[in-house]
């Protein structure tokens, strides 16, 4: 019942729903140029020929899919790879990262005559799904068509689980228009599972697939120059309530090393003038990547708003705190920081990447902390002790680099799907080739 009557309210709301994205627009949560893409209206042409399609909640799931996309590119010449994700930042990395002729469009609102509209105009051969966004409306729609889906790199978080429990007959029909699920873990394909799920099998996980996050050397370059031999550390994809706490651990810090960095790098960068606001109000000095104000001697905190630059500054500091684990908000990606050799330092929410985060603990990987004062305590042990903080940084390296193979089973698993795709004549897939390389 509780799908119908979903389905019936997403066909009612579709006025409610143009007015609410309007009103995201004007607060920079939408492109405006693209903004008929998510009305289903698409902004390219479709290519000839087969098309694989990849969709992508955010950025964290986007950037896991890049080896797996890269692989298809390669090896799938005669077939075109479309990825969409809901994002503004999403759409911003894919754009930098995404192989040249892979096209990336926003996905749809969940609204049927949007769905049916986007449908029509891609009628995508296969339909690759990521992690746990599961939308209704998308879903069905999808699977009465006779498309394959896939769930790939699956993860049912604690909260998810128990809400999906309550309406077992729902996510079981969800679950449902899945041809095949791969799990992240063990845990996640037991809940998979639990839910009804079938298929189920657990290759792993692709962050652990990932290139390590890509750097500009010039900017790279101009920052090391601009810190000098001042000791440094990062506070990575921060949500709000962390900046305060990064803010106190920094005047903690300072009373020992009077000349300490911090770099504050927001989930959300549009934050960045509140959060500046607050800091100032706390009485430290305050340097804004975006308006390109530079690192001076003056710089207590330099704040990372920008887009795409984790890289940069994981490659800058040797010791990082994960955002995301001081709230309730089940924490970022630590692989990142781990693959470039980092000093990871986390709080206890990390539901999003239990799995990651019990393996590099156990690995003794990590510092877990409960608060400002334990975070203060934390980077000063590790900038002081070399000892500790090399065989932390080792630990949590070789965690990253365990899972080699993953890439190679996802793709194992995907190859009868993949290889049911029409195929072109041996030229066209020649010429395709060719103009790749």
């Amino acid at each position: 019942m509780i799908l119908p009557v979903y389905r019936g309210l997403a066909y009612a709301a579709a006025p409610i729903l143009r007015h609410f994205l309007e009103r995201r627009k004007r607060r920079g949560k939408e492109d405006p140029n693209r903004i008929e893409e998510r009305f289903g209206n698409p902004s390219k042409k479709r290519p000839a020929g087969s098309v694989i399609w990849f969709h992508a909640a955010s950025v964290g799931e986007a950037i896991s899919i890049l080896s797996l996309i890269n692989r298809l590119y390669h090896d799938y010449p005669t077939h075109s790879i479309l990825v969409t994700t809901g994002t503004v930042t999403s759409a911003t990395i894919m754009a930098e990262r995404l192989p040249q002729s892979v096209i990336h469009q926003f996905i749809p609102v969940d609204q049927p005559m949007w769905i049916q509209r986007f449908l029509d105009h891609w009628k995508p051969n296969i339909a690759l799904w990521v992690e746990s966004e599961f939308w209704p409306n998308l879903l069905t729609a999808i699977h009465q068509r006779g498309i394959p889906l896939i769930l790939i790199n699956a993860r049912v978080s604690p909260d998810s689980f128990r809400g999906w429990q309550r309406v077992p007959r729902t996510i079981a029909r969800l679950l449902g228009c899945f041809s095949l699920c791969l799990a992240q873990s063990v845990e996640d394909a037991e809940k998979l599972t639990e839910l009804s799920a079938k298929n189920v099998h657990i290759p792993g996980n692709l962050k652990f697939a990932a290139e390590p996050l890509p750097v500009d050397d010039k900017a790279l370059s101009t920052l090391w120059n601009d810190i000098s031999t001042r000791p440094v550390w990062v506070a990575a994809s921060t949500h709000s309530g962390e900046e305060e706490a990064v803010a106190n651990a920094h005047r903690a810090i300072a009373k020992n090393q009077p000349d300490i960095l911090t770099i504050i790098i927001p989930r959300h960068p549009a934050r960045s003038t509140e959060i500046a606001r607050e800091i100032l109000g706390m009485g430290h000095s305050v340097s804004l990547r975006s308006k390109g104000e530079p690192v001076t001697s003056e710089t207590a905190i330099y704040i990372a708003d920008t887009v795409g630059e984790l890289g940069l500054f994981y490659r800058l500091a040797p010791i990082a705190f994960i955002g995301g684990t001081l709230v309730p908000h089940g924490g970022q990606n630590m692989l990142e920081a781990a693959k470039l050799e980092c000093a990871i330092i986390h709080g206890p929410s990390t539901t999003n990447f239990a799995a990651v985060t019990s393996e590099v603990s156990a690995a003794g990987g990590s510092t877990i902390i409960q608060n400002a004062t334990e975070l203060a305590d934390a980077v000063s042990s590790l900038h002081s002790d070399e000892g500790r903080r090399t065989g932390q940084i080792a630990a949590a390296l070789a965690v990253a680099q365990s899972q080699t193979n993953v890439l190679d089973a996802v793709i194992a698993l995907l190859e009868p799907y993949l290889a049911a795709l029409d195929k072109p004549s041996a030229g066209n897939a020649k010429a395709k080739q060719n103009a790749r390389a």
